[in-house]
């Protein structure tokens, strides 16, 4: 995407990568490419390292790291970086971004979201028992996974306050991830909010259903539609479409929508403690 967008890129990884610019290490990567630009894209649990390492090498350029930002909250980002995100790419959905606009003059009561798909169908010709979202020690599972929806919802909606949930490997998958979870919670600006998510659905859904006090406002992400008031407006959008314009902003310093840091640790804060609430069954307050 960044090569469309022309720039010299290069890749650092310990894989066999069909790629001009590649180099085994962050180190060698940063003596000989010398980057201004870093997007960490490794599993979610090497993301501290991976982190780390390019701050102790003198890295103090532009950072984007992949969601989740980490696998656990308690976490931080050295501060050395000229910015530093998150890559939450579906705030950049013209369906998300009409959506969270016509909620702007609602008063919203309550929401339903819903993101379920089927595992193997992820990666045609993989085995998705050995990706990472099929291992739990690997930063896999449905919460992380599918944290969009967490991040979102908390980007129209406000911080979650507290929160009760259910879930954990629920199917007969043959991973050791989390492959569903239900997620009931209160934002500043809404009473109730109830998200499921799952790696077990064969048909593929991504929407939301929000009950406000001038009628219902449903988001369809999956047809890319925005329904309200009698009325439905498609938005036709191309794959990468949302990571070119995530990167674009994240190049030329635009802040209106891409995940900040702070957003970014409060995704994780929200993870877990969706996972200790469903451990001990009782509500979790922020």
């Amino acid at each position: 995407m960044l090569l469309a967008l022309g720039h010299d890129v290069a890749v650092v990884s310990r894989r066999r990568v069909d790629f001009p610019q590649l180099y085994k290490t962050s180190a060698l990567a940063l003596n000989d490419f010398a980057p201004d630009y870093i997007v960490v894209a490794s599993r979610t649990n090497e993301h501290r390292n991976d982190i780390q390492q390019i701050a102790r090498l003198g890295f103090a350029g532009k950072l984007m790291i992949e969601k989740p930002i980490y696998q656990q909250s308690d976490e931080h980002v050295p501060d050395q970086f000229a910015r530093t995100k998150v890559a939450f790419n579906l705030r950049f959905h013209p369906a998300l971004q009409k959506f969270r606009t016509l909620l702007k003059t609602r008063t919203v009561h309550a929401v339903t979201a819903y993101a379920g798909s089927y595992l193997p169908d992820w990666r045609p010709n993989t085995d998705y028992r050995k990706g990472y979202s099929a291992i739990r020690a690997e930063g896999g599972g449905v919460l992380r996974d599918l944290s969009h929806e967490l991040d979102y919802l908390q980007w129209i909606f406000g911080k979650w306050q507290r929160l009760t949930a259910i879930g954990g490997n629920l199917g007969s998958l043959e991973i050791d991830s989390d492959d569903v979870f239900s997620i009931l919670f209160e934002t500043q600006h809404v009473p109730s909010i109830s998200l499921s998510l799952n790696y077990l659905d064969t048909t593929t859904r991504r929407d939301v259903i929000a009950l406000t006090n001038s009628g219902t406002v449903r988001l369809d992400l999956v047809a890319g539609t925005v329904e309200a008031d009698g009325k439905t407006e498609a938005f036709s959008i191309n794959r990468n479409d949302t990571y070119f314009a995530q990167h674009n902003d994240m190049i030329n310093n635009v802040d209106d929508v891409i995940c900040d840091v702070a957003e970014g640790l409060d995704v994780m804060r929200m993870i877990n403690a969706a996972e200790d609430a469903a451990i001990s069954g009782t509500w979790v307050h922020a």
